[in-house]
């Protein structure tokens, strides 16, 4: 026997009518507000770690590099097992309340954690259950969401997730300006909005099922899904990308370099670039849906290349400052949200999970290398030598990724897909 599931809202998901019109779905709403929760806990302990690792634990420039880089890349290490979990299981709400939770935990843990090694251990916590809880929130999301409008809502998530985010540091801000260096205030108010997150997903938010009765999609199968012909060209793209981006904590170490910002102020550089990311979330997401998401998302590294420019340059001042963080908030604008909008559309709703983890998986691995890459430079030819050497990469990336992204917009959804009802029993 055969079933055929269709991409549509409701048909793969088993409660029709949740994306109504052209609104964004309450589902989508509700996610983006514990997404909103979780960012001000999660940026206001990165938007002091840098410095807080440098200045006050005292790591090199190679160490906080690792450390940046185990920030950017460990959550690669469960990002496809939460996928196929959430995937596999239909209820993909649950995976993401572990990954949540388990970053709850690690904001505490940052309290008594002291050298190298803890520290390590409290961040790859938090990465963990990063990877395991994205694919699956951004499952639900998909699932509850037009087809047509998959950018414009994961852009209002993201808008939501950014809100947080601008936030976060504002409040890190006014502990450390209240109670200078007393960052044990900034980790134990992160805690607090970590839980009361992880509270709205378990009590609000519905647990849809991402798969039509018995259908879903065995190992061997969904290993074919996710590197298939269709995703894998996007996949290289955003790998080749990925190499050549910078981590916002090593980007804000060249500014703080350059232009010598109080510690005080360290923090604010953050909301800056997430005020713009906020703003712009939503309208790139719309734009995405019109025009191409991948046409988006190349012109999104194009914005990194200027920034990165501007980063780098002998001379500083608030201007260039200002400007710099603007540019980084349009590349995540343009690219945190859209390349799963992408990537959904090009794997039928079973597998749906899983392929946004493999893009994201690609994603985080590379800039795990990018950030020890960036680290070692640094130390040989200093902040600026390092950035300029990346943006020499990104600005002969930028072509070959817009080649491998040729046709991808114009291919058809695999929204339909005819599986056998016994398959991955």
């Amino acid at each position: 026997m055969y079933v055929t599931l269709r991409d549509r809202p409701g048909a793969d998901s088993g409660s029709p009518g949740r994306a109504v019109g052209r609104r964004v779905s309450g589902t989508v709403l509700l996610l983006g507000t514990v997404s909103l929760l979780t960012d001000v806990s999660s940026e206001m302990v990165a938007s002091v770690l840098p410095l807080y690792l440098t200045a006050v634990v005292g790591l090199s420039p190679v160490a906080y590099g690792f450390l940046d880089g185990v920030y950017q890349g460990v959550s690669a290490l469960v990002r496809i097992a939460g996928g196929y979990a959430g995937d596999r299981g239909g209820h993909p709400k649950w995976v993401a309340v572990v990954g949540y939770g388990a970053s709850a935990l690690s904001r505490i843990a940052m309290v008594p954690a002291q050298g190298f090694a803890a520290i390590t251990a409290v961040i790859t916590t938090d990465r963990l259950g990063k990877g395991l809880r994205t694919a699956p929130r951004d499952a639900l999301i998909a699932a509850s969401s037009d087809p047509a409008l998959l950018g414009r809502a994961f852009g209002v998530h993201r808008a939501l997730d950014t809100f947080g985010a601008a936030l976060g540091p504002l409040v890190a801000f006014a502990l450390l300006a209240a109670v200078p260096g007393s960052y044990d205030s900034v980790f134990l108010v992160s805690f607090a909005f970590a839980v009361v997150g992880v509270a709205v997903l378990v009590l609000f938010v519905p647990n849809l099922s991402t798969t039509v009765g018995a259908v879903r999609f065995g190992v061997r199968r969904m290993v074919a899904e996710v590197t298939g012909a269709r995703l894998r060209r996007p996949l290289l793209a955003a790998g080749l990308l990925g190499l050549s981006t910078v981590g916002d904590g090593f980007l804000y170490l060249t500014l703080q370099d350059r232009d010598d910002f109080a510690a005080l102020y360290f923090p604010l550089l953050f909301v800056g670039t997430n005020v713009a990311y906020l703003l712009l979330a939503v309208p790139m997401g719309r734009l995405a849906d019109r025009v191409g998401r991948a046409k988006v998302m190349v012109a999104g590294h194009g914005a990194l290349l200027v920034c990165y420019l501007l980063a780098a340059a002998p001379a500083g001042g608030v201007g260039l400052t200002v400007a710099v963080l603007l540019l980084l908030g349009v590349f995540y604008a343009a690219t945190d949200g859209v390349l799963p909008a992408l990537v959904a559309r090009l794997v039928p709703a079973p597998a749906r999970g899983s392929g946004i983890a493999a893009a994201q998986t690609v994603v985080v691995l590379t800039r795990f290398v990018s950030s020890i890459a960036f680290g070692l430079l640094w130390s040989v030819t200093g902040p600026a030598g390092a950035v300029l050497i990346f943006a020499a990469v990104l600005a002969g990336g930028i072509p070959v990724a817009w080649w491998l992204l040729r046709g991808v917009d114009r291919a058809p959804a695999a929204g339909d897909a005819v599986v056998p009802a016994g398959e991955g029993s």
